[in-house]
């Protein structure tokens, strides 16, 4: 086994095995301008090694809260061209690990709101915990889920994307299995576990094989993607400057209900 530490996640190898771990826990891993930077970053080196198949998962009790509350702070007072970088970066870090070449298991012991949500259904494999909680809650706070959007949808479908993108609700485990946002429900314990097994079935096929066959998912939709998250990407930028987001912001860090303007 060996180890390489970053500020906000950590990456370990198990032979062909790399974990990559959000390592925010007093912050429920909540997604920073850093962490993007970082998980982009152990992206690019666990495509550089020699692991086949990486297993994203959370320190603590959650998976990924969602964003970091003092980047969300901070938004409100950023210009749109400031915000375009902003949404490209995050634009970014989403596409990279739906692309990723190698396979991808996303082993999920807690909430994941919001982009987390968006990371941990993006993996070719999502093992829920029982304890596992789903959500895009973007409405909820002024705010729109424009670029997981464009994913969601291949993954369940126009009529339940709607349903969870315009409702915001929270999600359970089975409901997210239910609705194909997760392939398995595991037991807490046997979480990582569980991933090691699927792990190893995986390892049984051919390496070859496996890059080959990832290559050609992400080539069935690289277009229409581009197009989609270019637009996604103006929209997540612009909604940023409205009185809605700010109102939303402001209401979700003091702990209050939003007065939205009708």
């Amino acid at each position: 086994m060996s180890e390489s530490q970053y500020t906000t996640l950590t990456l370990t190898y198990e032979g062909p095995l790399a974990f990559v771990t959000l390592n925010r826990p007093d912050k429920r891993n909540a997604i920073s301008y850093e962490l993007i930077s970082e998980l982009l970053r152990v992206l690019a080196d666990v495509n550089d090694s020699d692991a086949t198949i990486l297993i994203l998962t959370g320190a603590g009790k959650a998976f990924c809260s969602g964003m970091d509350l003092d980047n969300l702070r901070a938004i409100t007072s950023r210009s749109h061209q400031e915000n375009v970088v902003d949404s490209q970066q995050m634009a970014r870090m989403f596409r990279t690990l739906y692309d990723f070449p190698k396979v991808t298991i996303a082993a999920v012991n807690g909430p994941a709101i919001a982009g987390g949500c968006g990371l941990a259904t993006l993996c070719d494999f999502t093992l829920a915990s029982s304890e596992a909680k789903f959500g895009y809650s973007e409405v909820r706070i002024g705010f729109i889920p424009a670029i997981v959007s464009a994913f969601l949808i291949r993954q369940v479908g126009e009529k339940q994307a709607r349903d969870l993108l315009l409702t915001g609700r929270i999600i359970g485990a089975d409901d997210a299995y239910r609705l194909g946002l997760a392939n398995e429900i595991v037991a807490p314990e046997r979480l990582l576990e569980r991933a090691r097994e699927l792990a190893g079935d995986l390892l049984q096929n051919s390496p070859a094989s496996l890059l080959a066959t990832k290559r050609l998912l992400s080539n069935h939709s690289v277009a229409q993607l581009d197009d989609q998250i270019t637009a996604a990407v103006e929209e997540n930028a612009r909604i940023r400057t409205t009185d809605d987001f700010r109102e939303g912001v402001s209401s979700f860090l003091e702990k209050r209900k939003p007065n939205w303007a009708r």
